[in-house]
């Protein structure tokens, strides 16, 4: 009995799933340069798939084409705005800090500022502080693995045919067996995180698009700043909607009272209504729709484990492991 429990293709599959994830965990290290390089991967080869789609090039020219246009602009962007953004965030967190160190005339405000203080908000404001300069000072290290997560990417969608075709002899020398169940994790993790990922990504974009018109049809400052700030929290699915609310809620009544923080409410409420009802029907499986309860649950302790990333990719992870479990419904792939 226990022969063919050990012996079943079930159990192998579980086996070699846990090396998996304690092998990853040994590389904790490296996590950062593992998914950006998935992740420029996945995303890449998404538009290079739609480009050759639209226009009859050959592969690697549309590659190189692909990376030297978006490197590019990319570089021209942080050469020419990166100045004008780091001072707009500047003077947007005297102005958060100016509203949270001086009293109000609204009793309720008060009693908002008071309770946070009991609870002792400024030791997190501080502790906020000092990990964003940390991680200023250690720009080097990000913009390293940054570069090399676009060099392994580039190198993988330049080699993607051959590295598929010298991938598939594993299939046929002794170890097929482990072959087998890593190809099959590896075509659910593309299937469910890359596309739960680029779904995010394209929902903040448009959510920071939309968002960013909003504020400056209600003359918002720092508009740069809030930018930036609304694209990172839209990238957190749900909860960086709410996030991002209190920051644009007290802006919006330092700048021009109750009725400004009612229009942004406004705003915000028909930018997540598009949300919710257009942009995740359509780019979002249904597998995905996850209650709220359980989007909070994910990201409370994907956080606490894994920090910042937690936050973005708790989620995709998540509906990973349900499709991997068969929780989600779907078609199970024939073994």
């Amino acid at each position: 009995m226990i022969n063919k429990i050990l012996q079943s293709s079930g159990f192998k599959r579980v086996l070699i799933f846990i090396v998996i994830a304690i092998a990853l965990y040994a590389m904790r290290s490296m996590i950062n340069l593992i998914l950006l390089t998935f992740i420029f991967a996945f995303l890449m080869d998404r538009l290079v798939q739609f480009i050759e789609g639209k226009i009859p090039l050959n592969r690697k020219l549309i590659v190189v084409i692909s990376y030297a246009s978006i490197v590019g602009l990319v570089s021209y962007g942080v050469v020419t705005y990166l100045p004008m953004i780091v001072n707009e965030i500047t003077a947007l967190i005297k102005q958060l800090t100016a509203f949270y160190t001086s009293k109000h005339d609204n009793v309720v405000l008060n009693y908002l500022v008071n309770r946070f203080e009991e609870v002792q908000i400024s030791n997190y404001l501080e502790q906020g502080v000092t990990f964003i300069l940390r991680y200023f000072t250690d720009i080097s290290k990000v913009s390293l693995q940054v570069l090399l997560a676009l060099l392994l990417s580039l190198f993988f969608l330049l080699e993607k045919p051959r590295l598929i075709e010298f991938t598939k002899k594993f299939k046929t020398s002794k170890v097929s067996s482990i072959y087998v169940e890593i190809e099959y994790f590896a075509k659910k993790f593309v299937g469910t995180f890359g596309k739960v990922i680029e779904a995010q990504l394209i929902i903040a974009l448009v959510n920071c698009v939309l968002t960013t018109i909003s504020l400056w049809l209600l003359d918002f400052p720092q508009l740069g700043g809030l930018s930036i700030l609304v694209f990172i929290l839209g990238l957190i699915p749900v909860a960086g909607v709410i996030i991002s609310l209190i920051p644009l809620t007290i802006i919006a009544y330092s700048i021009g009272g109750i009725m400004k923080v009612l229009y942004i409410g406004i705003a915000i409420a028909i930018i997540h209504g598009i949300e919710a009802y257009i942009l995740n029907p359509n780019l979002m499986s249904s597998k995905t729709n996850l209650p709220v309860f359980y989007t909070f649950i994910v990201l409370i302790f994907s956080e606490h484990f894994f920090g910042v990333w937690g936050l973005i990719i708790g989620i995709p992870v998540f509906v990973f492991m349900l499709d991997v479990l068969g929780v989600t419904g779907t078609k199970r792939d024939q073994d």
